[in-house]
């Protein structure tokens, strides 16, 4: 029976219809190819279980950013006085300026502050500015060196590694500053180190989140922020000494580093781009799993000019013929192009401007509360208590009304309180309706510096997402250096300078682009082509 099969016709041997499925696994089918975003919306999930989790750790980050950053605030303080020999030395003095040594004493004693150990007050007030401008300067290069870092052979999650470890470091040092000089130098590497932090926990958070989810993630990861000046301000109500304060305030970082790193993920945008298509598959399998999805045979990951937009009439990827090759090498990009390209410069030279005009308002007012007049503990708890609720509407009407009309409302809302706040004494009654504006200005400045994180982002793609960003980030370090020089000159005129910025950032804003529903391009060849590779 089997001889006599053999034997006979092949063409009698063939099925009369082929398998449904001979084609997909044939070898010469071509994989589909699909990017990032799509993959995750049809197969992997937007932001399952895996995203939470991940978001969730990766943004801890944030409160280490707020501890090293506003440490400077307790630490760097003038504290109360009194009186020791009361014949030669008035209690109700506003300042100690002009009173003998000998005849007053700082409240805590001298290790309270740097201002009471090193005497940076009256003449010397201005060395506090410097200490402080010092320490966003040195977060404005850290920014620029680890945004570029994080986009080459580093990567967003050995970035975020590096400065973690950094800032254990130095911060722990800073501690045992034997004086001002070294104290400066400590801080300025600090801020090194603490300029990327920020900017590597966002970018690495919210890179493997769905188009749709991303931006309320984006506006969350400031949640993290302002709970860590909460925190701070409680950790500084106990340590009331500086240098232990700086102690307490760094060990969260080694914390961190030990604990919540090893369990952190890279990013699969950067392995994409970095040439390394079967990590970015491996992990994008990861995320369908834990999310209760599974990845589909016969499809790959690819960069934006290697895939097209969904075809509207049947939602699948369309593939154009001549872009169906293999991706072998790491595809990368500087600041240099961001600045060569037509669309991108604009949107480079107006993110750098707004970010540091927003960062003028929201650090100045931070560091403002030591001109308020009141308790600085609840000062500080109070600001940080007023940004969470800037962030959640801002996250809810992100979606709403775009990122552009949300960003000029936020900007405004907070300039004109500014405004009425410098036309407020800081007397009786009126000490406490400022303090109010103060509140209301930084609640809305919150929601601006929250927002234009996820905006800039959007507005660049993958392969210089971080360095654009950290080129935003240095501009707002820059604003940042300028607050403590705002803050020393006292009386009304500082919130006159927060509003005078505020409003004029808002109207820059108008000249940005909605990135509301639009795709996160890996590509600048992806973001120019935009929807019209479709059509090929």
């Amino acid at each position: 029976m089997f001889a006599a099969t053999n034997g006979s016709n092949p063409e009698l041997l063939s099925p009369l219809l082929p398998p449904a499925d001979e084609k997909k696994f044939s070898g010469d089918a071509e994989p589909e190819k699909v990017s990032i975003d799509d993959m995750l919306q049809r197969h992997c999930g937007e932001f399952g279980r895996w995203q939470l989790r991940h978001f969730v750790l990766t943004s801890l980050a944030w409160a280490l950013e707020a501890f090293h950053t506003m440490v400077m605030i307790f630490a760097d303080r003038e504290p109360d006085w009194r009186c020791i020999d009361r014949s030669g030395c008035d209690p109700k003095a506003m300042s100690v300026c002009g009173l003998e040594p000998g005849l007053w004493q700082w409240v805590g004693g001298p290790e309270s502050s740097t201002v009471a150990e090193w005497g940076l007050f009256c003449g010397e007030k201005y060395k506090v500015g410097v200490v402080q401008a010092v320490f966003f300067g040195g977060c404005m290069i850290g920014a620029g060196i680890f945004g570029h870092l994080s986009d080459s052979f580093l990567g967003r999650k050995g970035s975020l590694t590096v400065v973690c470890l950094l800032n254990t470091i130095f911060g722990c040092l800073t501690a045992v500053s034997p004086n001002y000089s070294i104290y400066v130098l400590l801080r300025l590497l600090t801020g090194f180190s603490t300029g990327g932090v920020g900017l590597c926990a966002f970018v690495l958070a919210t890179e493997p989140v769905g188009p749709t989810k991303r931006g309320v993630a984006g506006m969350s990861t400031f949640y993290f922020f302002s709970t860590g000046i909460a925190l701070l301000s409680g950790i500084a109500y106990i340590f009331r000494e500086w240098r232990a304060l700086y102690i307490a305030s760094s060990i969260p970082s080694f914390l961190f580093l030990v604990l919540v790193i090893p369990f952190i993920s890279e990013s699969p945008r950067w392995y994409l781009v970095r040439g390394r298509i079967n990590d970015a598959m491996k992990l994008m399998s990861d995320i369908a799993s834990a999310n209760g999805k599974h990845l589909p045979e016969g499809i790959i990951l690819a960069l934006d000019e290697e895939t097209s937009d969904n075809d509207v009439t049947g939602g699948h990827t369309q593939i154009c013929k001549e872009q169906q090759t293999e991706k072998k090498d790491a595809v990368t990009g500087s600041i240099i192009d961001v600045i060569r390209s037509p669309l991108t410069r604009i949107r480079l030279f107006l993110a750098v401007a707004i970010n540091f005009l927003c960062s003028v308002v929201y650090y100045g007012l931070s560091l403002n509360v030591v001109n308020l007049d009141t308790n600085i503990f609840m000062n500080v708890l109070l600001n940080a208590l007023a940004e969470m609720p800037a962030f959640t509407i801002t996250a809810l009407m992100l979606d709403k009304f775009g990122r552009k009309p949300l960003a000029i409302g936020t900007l405004w809302f907070s300039g004109v309180f500014c405004l009425l706040g410098s036309l407020m004494k800081n007397v009786g009654m009126w000490k406490v309706v400022r303090m109010v504006c103060g509140l209301l200005g930084i609640f809305g400045m919150a929601g601006t510096y929250n927002l234009l994180f996820i905006y800039t982002a959007e507005l660049f793609p993958t392969v210089v997402r971080n360095a654009a960003l950290g080129c935003a980030t240095q501009a707002a370090q820059m604003g940042a250096i300028l607050a403590p020089f705002v803050v020393v000159l006292g009386g009304g005129l500082p919130f006159a300078v927060f509003a005078a910025c505020g409003i004029a950032a808002g109207l820059l804003g108008f000249y940005l682009p909605e990135t509301m529903d639009q795709p996160l391009y890996d590509t600048f060849a992806g973001m120019v082509n935009g929807g019209s590779v479709a059509n090929v």
